[in-house]
């Protein structure tokens, strides 16, 4: 457990008159951190629609052009969004990943975080946890149940399926893009994880990349030798593998809770040693 440092090296600290820094890391009037709540509405509002809107076009062209892979229309409608998503991710990864990394701070800077900026980083990892748990109900919903309905009714001629594109080559790798930055960003700009790795977090990020070897598995199967799209079938079971991964986010919320609470407390000694002055 990393403890609290502070002196006139304080490097990270933002200035709270900034629009960005008050939407981010909103103080109270008393000059403690408050939840984000407004960041957090504003990122569940963005991505659900961006969802609601994919929902959309695959409920408009899945029946209409998306039942036939060998007609130019698929290629048109479904196979240009593939390429398109395939390509934004790896940008989206690979751009995010570069950054974070080459633009992270020295390790001494880190280490003189500002206690209440490093507890307003931690109310926006849990307004990111929230939102994110928010994320995943929408996923398992609109793409993943879409997804099985969608190969109980209709006859795969391709593994690029209307259903497939949305889940396995959309939602799903964005996520990863997702956890992995995040992992990056916490294990380089917060000072509880100086010189150490969160293995709960390493889980949570590897969980996307589990299943991987299952879902070759799992459309090889219904391509030659198992055309039932059954949620128990044997072929399926490889998938809970991703679940058990994010198990690891307990894991995580518990080590933020503990420094949290190591950060409270020295905040409370402080705030009642300048009440006594």
């Amino acid at each position: 457990m990393a403890t609290v440092v502070q002196n006139d090296k304080s490097g990270i600290n933002q200035s709270n008159d900034t629009t960005m820094s008050s939407f981010l890391y909103p103080l109270s009037e008393s000059g403690m951190p408050k939840f984000p709540l407004l960041a957090a509405v504003s990122l569940v509002t963005v991505v659900g629609v961006f969802f609601g809107l994919y929902r959309w076009y695959q409920q408009t062209y899945s029946f209409t052009v998306g039942m036939d892979y060998f007609e130019p229309e698929f290629q048109t409608y479904w196979m240009n969004l593939l390429y398109v998503q395939l390509v934004a991710i790896v940008v989206i990864g690979g751009v995010g990943a570069t950054w974070l990394w080459f633009t992270r701070p020295d390790a001494d800077t880190v280490a003189h975080m500002d206690p209440i900026q490093e507890l307003s980083i931690y109310n926006f990892i849990f307004a990111l946890l929230a939102s994110a748990s928010i994320f995943i109900v929408v996923v398992l919903g609109l793409f993943v149940e879409a997804d099985a309905a969608w190969h109980q009714v209709t006859i795969r001629d391709t593994d690029f399926t209307p259903t497939h594109i949305g889940l396995f080559y959309m939602a799903i790798p964005l996520g990863m893009d997702a956890i992995v930055l995040g992992w990056i960003w916490v294990h380089t700009r917060m000072p509880d994880y100086q010189n150490r790795v969160s293995i709960p977090l390493c889980l949570v990020a590897m969980a996307p990349i589990l299943i991987m070897p299952n879902l070759g598995l799992n459309e090889w199967g219904h391509t030659f030798f198992y055309a039932e799209e059954l949620f128990a079938a044997p072929i399926h079971w490889g998938f809970v593998t991703m679940g058990w991964g994010l198990f690891g986010m307990a894991g995580f919320i518990l080590q933020c809770l503990a420094r949290v609470r190591t950060l409270t407390r020295y905040a409370g000694e402080k705030g009642a040693e300048q009440a006594t002055v």
